[in-house]
């Protein structure tokens, strides 16, 4: 079995022989994005709907189980277990703008909104317009990408794997994932997903001028589109042959703009061009330090009793998940998967180069190389399956009772 290797045509008869990257559209490819809905597709979708019932069961229990108040009668509205954290940020910017009333970072109380890309507040935004209630308008947002992303993460494994239902099993490890309450959520994870993967499809394509315009949009959403431009740039460094195949190059520079033009709009209003970085300072400690000063702070939060019980195991999942995309790293590097690679290597240095770690566990939603690796290992080892479906069910409950109770969950 080819591990995370795009496959030849041939893969599917059963052959593990993988063939460099050609100049031209795989045939393989291009069925892996047609239009129209398989019936691997379809199985995709049904997995992705009941694992949403089982979030919104998780919030109907955590509401009458967990109220904030011991004595409360009442659990409060249905949506509240979603308004947690970073949905406060992404409301505010949505509803309010990002300097309302002159304020900003120079207020004492300010809340560094101006951390947060644009993207998921301005389609937040937008489908309020027709959805009166803000927290419905991003759970809808989040429900509508998630579905696209899954469609589109199924038609990616199926580019690198030839086993019949590796497609499923990488979708069902990423819904069952302990973070996966996030794609359930008004958070900017689902979105991104959902333009970053189908970016990576139209790369295989060789349609660069589709796959930078889907990656410059997923740079709207997160500073996570930088990374994957950087990866879609290396892979078509690999793959260009001939002056024609390199015509499309300046399309690559398209994924900066959204990042360049938002740096402009903070500094127009603070006159810092850095006002993003700054925030992020301000708000998360992610000021940089060495990668091994960041992992020292982390290991003294999660073992040394210096934070509460709630915050020491979360920063405890900081250091598992670092280690995970480490070792990830490491699988990708050696299967000369350049790409991947890069894509994980600038997430980790970004991630792992502040004063501590903050929400490395919700980033490996992003790593869709993971899933993939994963779901691999798990359709050549049932031992493997089982071990992380016994793990991962109860930790993924767990985490979403955390947040869905609003405490810090990754």
């Amino acid at each position: 079995m080819s591990v995370i290797s795009p496959r030849s045509p041939r893969s599917r008869e059963g052959t593990t022989a993988v063939s460099p990257p050609s100049s031209r559209p795989d045939p393989v490819v291009r069925r892996s994005v047609r239009p129209r809905l398989s019936a691997e597709d379809r199985d995709v979708l049904w997995l992705y709907l009941l694992t949403r019932a089982a979030i919104w069961t998780t919030a109907y229990c955590a509401r009458w189980l967990f109220p904030t108040d011991a004595d409360a009668r009442d659990p409060g509205s249905v949506l509240a277990p979603f308004e947690r954290w970073d949905w406060g940020h992404f409301l505010n910017v949505a509803r309010d703008g990002y300097f309302p009333a002159e304020s900003g970072p120079w207020d004492a109380d300010w809340d560094n909104r101006e951390a947060f890309f644009p993207g998921f507040p301005l389609a937040l935004r937008a489908v309020h317009t027709v959805v009166p209630s803000w927290t419905a308008a991003g759970l809808l947002i989040s429900f509508v990408a998630g579905a696209i992303a899954v469609l589109a993460l199924a038609r990616v494994a199926r580019l690198y794997l030839p086993d019949a239902g590796a497609d499923r099993r990488t979708v069902q490890l990423l819904l069952l994932s302990p973070c996966a309450i996030f794609l359930a959520t008004g958070y900017s994870e689902s979105l991104f997903l959902a333009l970053a993967l189908p970016a990576w499809l139209a790369a295989h394509r060789r349609n660069w001028p589709l796959a930078a315009t889907l990656a410059a949009l997923a740079t709207t959403v997160r500073i996570s589109g930088l990374f994957l431009a950087a990866a879609l740039a290396l892979h078509f460094v690999l793959t260009a042959r001939t002056r024609a195949d390199r015509r499309p190059l300046p399309w690559l520079a398209l994924p900066a703009l959204p990042a360049v033009l938002y740096a402009w709009y903070l500094h127009s209003h603070t006159g810092d061009w850095m006002a993003w970085k700054h925030a992020q300072e301000r708000g998360w400690y992610r000021q940089f330090h060495p990668p091994w000063e960041a992992w020292s702070n982390t290991w003294e939060s999660a073992f040394d009793h210096v934070q509460t019980t709630g915050y020491a195991f979360m920063f405890q999942a900081e250091l598992l998940a670092m280690v995970v995309g480490l070792a990830l790293a490491g699988v990708l590097i050696r299967r000369r998967r350049w790409p991947e690679a890069a894509y994980i290597g600038l997430s980790l240095w970004a991630l792992g180069t502040s004063y501590w770690y903050t929400s490395i566990p919700r980033a490996t939603l992003l790593w869709w190389p993971l899933w993939i690796t994963l779901a691999a290992w798990s359709l050549r080892s049932p031992r493997f399956r089982t071990a992380y479906f016994c793990l991962a069910a109860p930790l993924s409950t767990l985490f979403a009772l955390t947040y869905l109770t609003g405490r810090w969950a990754g």
